[in-house]
């Protein structure tokens, strides 16, 4: 063999190598496992901020020494890890859909709401929900259909676009101009986003552009707290600096309104006084009260590192008018503890909103008066701010979000544990900066409060201690380390370009990670273990061989998937299993290549040599092919596919290294010296005799099959028809899925009555998922709502039909959320990695075998695969015996299963083209026969082998594989059929004349 020390020294190094980057995530998992163990209370339960405390603690310290050499900290090591994807720890997938309409408006300007422009709009809206087409293409195309001969120069060409487009610029220069700013904007978004993300604090996270659309996909591994993250993420607005009223500038106007609020009591309620529900323990009236100085609860402070500066807050001495009928709920239901702003309990916050909405009490009121609610309870008291923010002229704000450069948390230097928020404005807002502060402390006695606003929301309101006129400054005030770092992500963030919406999300919990993470390594050392056992029964002393290359597989595959910082998921972890049955394939194939050239006569070494030479070719199509299939899928597929397919094509590259090149290398080693004849066996009791001498007419009873077949495929579309069409799932039907644990069985029927009023009759679908306490709800209610008021709808109605069901205690572990035009992108997408996949793999069988009638063939059987699975469902579902739904991680299996069956196909090809060579005068059927005879024990082994991994996959998976195992069982047996009974035998029916006349393929 050439080049065996180069072999010897590459695996020698990739196998270090592999060793090396796996060891940074087994020392993470000790640390986390000691993390636990460190923050456990005597009854076992895990207190998580001890643990993520004593994580904090290790986080830029030392904790791994490799070899002795080189220290690496906490944080290192994690970064270095082999990542867990949502599904095996939990966490949040999130894609966001940066709206092109807000884009299309603002360039518009004042030509925004020009009847025009509002129904080509409207046009774009409507046909958005049958259409792959981007919003902005369709928008010119209604255009052009409402404008008639009028140009989109018309609308888009003003003052703000003068410098790109003028009014004689054509549609097709404007239709450029817009594409870019809509680009751009997402590229701002994605930047934006992703500033945000990488303070946020979560460890690993995924931050992606997906190509071609305006969505960015967010996925923290993790994270425990959706609402804080949705907040993060959508906070899309313009970020505002504005003037804060004094409670003493408003007195007036706010007895006013309570004058008001209270006749109108008087007037509803017959003068009872007990609805104004005043304190009684206060003796001083509400002019005293708001005459008072108003002191903030933050302070601004001049400098960086100037953070001394903060409010103190007074005792409660104020109280409302002791006359309960001269006091409104807007002072009575006030929080005393605040005595000099407008802090309210978070449950009176919509009674509050209500009485300041009324169209007199805004009359009442200061007209550049805007009332905004802190965004944040004081958890001890749950009480929030609401702020009287002063808008300047226009309604505008003092300064924008675009004057910060810089803003990061800090460390307070009043020596108390408290954090604080260190802003830089570039220069021109530095220059504002110095006027609003230098305003905002003309009184001394009476220094004003300026608030951070972001989508209507304060999120702080310090006061200016000085003028600043170098635009660094620091917030100051009682923030923790997360309030702290949020602010200043808002800050440094700035606004985004356009509004953001969520339109798909994915909450995984750690409880159903940890079950997913226990389910996938039980498959995989039990898949393991049987392949190891499998291999030396069959083929005794060269099967172990075949197992030591298995196991470098293993490692090798691991190493590359931590080298690249890669995410393990629970479908790429089916994939592992999936490899360790396909990767034997080609030593089952080397081996009884062997066994034929030992047959012919030939010595050991020799059969070695001739055994892996003339099977290197086939162990090459078919590797090809499932790469092929993977490459696909990895850039068409999206989500856990993509997992699937990096897991998927690095297993059968290392599997060609290991299988082709190390296991040649180990064998040649054993049979060194003079013992060569004896010293590697491929035969044992069990398959000493099996498939010898195998003459099976196959070909004749190739219309049987096709029969057989097309009255399957009818039979599934049939049941398909009676079941209402393919049972989809929310990737790709759009709507929203939970899953549920109960303390108690449940009967799914029984519960999806339950839930049909709540959801208002609309399509809902309601199993078991794994057991009966359990369960798995789908539901279409509000699928076009994907605002989160519309998910919080949904849950609500939701929890209340379970609460009516069982009166037990119940837990929402997983919920999933894709919208309508979402799900029809996916659903096209994962049709279309079908489609390509086929068509790439017709291609280059029609290059290796450079006859059409070997793709075709192969074609035809693949599509009779992927048909029969999508049958098979829909007869188990029609019969009830089982009902599986058909999502992204099913198109998953569907395309393994080409990979798998185009392999089975392309050996038996490349038997076909041997023979074809050697024995051209042969009769075509006798020779498609003796190719399918000849390969036959390897087809059985290699079947056999991986429909044991997939059952142990099926039975140790879990519920959220059951789908995917089940498909891989459907499929490999009949990939293996296919290939014996419909795609040989169409190479002898699509024969050409010439062919027919010949009797041979040359």
């Amino acid at each position: 063999m050439r080049n065996k020390g180069l072999i010897i020294a590459l695996t020698i190094i990739v196998s270090l190598l592999s060793f090396y980057y796996i060891s940074f995530t087994y020392v993470a998992q000790g640390i986390q496992e000691e993390a636990v163990a460190q923050s456990k209370d005597s009854t076992g339960v895990v207190n998580t901020a001890k643990k993520q405390s004593y994580l904090d603690s290790l986080y830029d310290k030392p904790v791994y020494n490799f070899l002795g050499m080189v220290p690496y900290t906490y944080k290192e090591v994690k970064d270095m890890e082999l990542a867990l994807g949502l599904d095996l720890q939990g966490g949040m997938h999130v894609v966001l859909e940066v709206s092109p309409i807000e884009i299309l408006k603002a360039l518009a300007g004042a030509q925004a709401e020009s009847p025009l422009f509002k129904q080509a709009l409207n046009k774009a809206k409507l046909a958005q929900k049958s259409s792959q087409e981007s919003f902005e293409k369709l928008f010119y195309t209604a255009f052009k259909e409402t404008a008639g001969s009028d140009k989109l120069a018309m609308v888009f060409s003003n003052s703000q676009n003068s410098s790109k487009i003028r009014s004689t610029s054509t549609d097709k220069e404007v239709e450029k101009m817009i594409d870019e700013e809509i680009d751009g904007a997402v590229d701002r978004s994605f930047e934006i986003l992703r500033s945000r993300i990488d303070r946020f604090g979560a460890i690993q996270p995924n931050l992606q552009r997906i190509k071609g659309t305006g969505r960015i996909l967010v996925e923290l591994p993790g994270v425990e707290n959706p609402q804080r993250v949705r907040k993060l993420l959508q906070g899309t607005a313009q970020l505002d600096f504005y003037d804060v009223y004094s409670l003493g500038e408003l007195q007036g106007s706010l007895i006013a309104v309570n004058d008001y609020l209270v006749s109108q009591n008087k007037l509803n309620k017959g003068g009872d006084a007990a609805l104004l529900a005043a304190d009684s323990n206060g003796t001083s009236t509400v002019e005293d009260e708001l005459a008072a100085d108003p002191l903030a609860g933050d302070s601004l402070a001049t400098g960086k590192k100037d953070s001394s500066a903060i409010a103190a807050k007074g005792d409660s001495t104020s109280a409302a008018d002791s006359l309960a009928d001269k006091v409104s709920p807007l002072f009575s239901l006030r929080d005393r503890n605040y005595p000099y702003t407008l802090h309210y309990n978070i449950k009176d916050t919509n009674q509050i909103n209500r009485l300041l909405r009324q169209p007199k009490v805004q009359a009442l009121l200061p007209s550049d008066l805007m009332f905004l609610w802190d965004w944040k309870e004081d958890k001890k008291t749950s009480a929030m701010e609401l702020v009287p923010i002063r808008k300047s002229k226009g309604g505008k704000s003092l300064l924008t979000g675009d004057a910060i450069s810089d803003a990061h948390e800090e460390v307070s230097q009043d020596g108390k544990a408290s954090y604080g928020i260190s802003m830089q404005m570039n220069p021109a807002g530095a220059k504002k900066w110095r006027k609003i502060t230098q305003d905002a402390i003309k009184d001394s006695g009476n220094k004003r409060r300026v608030a951070i606003v972001l989508d209507n929301v304060v999120y702080s309101a310090p006061t200016v201690q000085s003028e600043i006129p170098n635009g660094s400054s620091s917030i100051t005030g009682n923030f923790n380390q997360e309030d702290a770092k949020d602010i200043a992500n808002i800050l440094k963030a700035g606004k985004l370009p356009a509004p953001v919406r969520i339109v798909e999300e994915v909450i995984v919990g750690p409880t159903l990670g940890q079950e997913a993470i226990e389910s996938g390594l039980m498959s995989l050392f039990a898949g393991l273990l049987v392949v190891i056992v499998l291999m030396i029964a069959y083929y005794n002393k060269g099967g172990l061989v075949a197992d030591i290359a298995l196991l470098f597989n293993v490692v090798f595959t691991l190493g590359f998937l931590a080298s690249l910082n890669s995410v393990l998921t629970l479908p790429g972890l089916a994939g592992i299993v999936l490899s360790l049955g396909m990767s034997v394939d080609a030593n089952v194939l080397i081996f009884e290549r062997i066994k034929e050239e030992r047959k012919n006569g030939k010595g050991m070494r020799a059969a070695i040599d001739a055994g892996f030479d003339k099977a290197f070719s086939s162990i090459f199509d078919s590797n090809i092919t499932t790469i092929l299939t993977g490459v696909i899928l990895f850039f068409l597929g999206s989500g856990p596919i993509k997992g699937f397919a990096i897991t998927l094509i690095i297993g059968i590259a290392c599997s060609f290294f290991t299988s082709v090149y190390i296991s040649r290398v180990i064998l040649l080693w054993l049979t060194r010296g003079s013992n060569a004849e004896t010293a590697v066996s491929f035969t044992t009791i069990i398959s000493k005799n099996l498939f010898q001498n195998l003459n099976f007419d196959f070909v004749k009873y190739r219309k049987v099959a096709y029969i057989a077949s097309i009255s399957l495929l009818l039979l599934g579309a049939g049941a398909t028809v009676m079941n209402g069409g393919l049972n989809l799932g929310v990737d790709f039907k759009g709507g929203r899925s939970y899953i549920i644990d109960f303390n108690s069985d449940i009967v799914a029927s029984d519960l999806k009555a339950s839930l049909s009023d709540e959801f208002q009759g609309t399509g809902t679908e309601v199993k078991t998922y794994g057991s009966s306490k359990k369960i798995k709800v789908t539901t279409s209610y509000l699928v076009e709502d994907e605002s989160e008021k519309g998910d919080e709808r949904v849950e609500a109605a939701l929890v209340k039909g379970l609460k009516q069901f069982d009166k037990g205690e119940f837990k929402i572990v997983s919920s999933n959320k894709v919208g309508a035009t979402v799900a029809d992108d996916i659903l096209q997408s994962s049709w279309q990695s079908i489609i390509v996949s086929l068509v790439g793999i017709f291609i280059y069988v029609l290059i290796r075998f450079r006859k059409w009638q070997f793709g075709f063939g192969g074609i035809i059987a693949l599509f009779h695969d992927t048909l029969m699975i999508i049958a098979m469902f829909a007869i188990l579902q029609f019969f009830g015996i089982a009902s599986f739904e058909v999502d992204q991680v099913i198109i998953a299996a569907l395309l393994t299963i080409v990979g798998f069956s185009i392999n089975d196909t392309v050996i038996v090809f490349d038997r076909v083209r041997e023979f074809g060579e050697e024995y051209y005068k042969m009769d075509m059927k006798d020779m498609l026969n003796k190719s399918i005879n000849s390969t036959l024990s390897r087809t059985i082994m290699t079947t056999v082998t991986v429909l044991v991994t997939v059952i142990i996959l099926c039975i140790f998976g879990g519920e959220s594989l059951r789908g995917f195992s089940i498909s891989l069982l459907v499929g490999v047996v009949f990939g293996s059929y296919s290939t014996i009974f419909i795609a040989i035998p169409m190479v002898l029916d699509l024969r050409s004349k010439k062919d027919r006349e010949a009797k041979k393929i040359n």
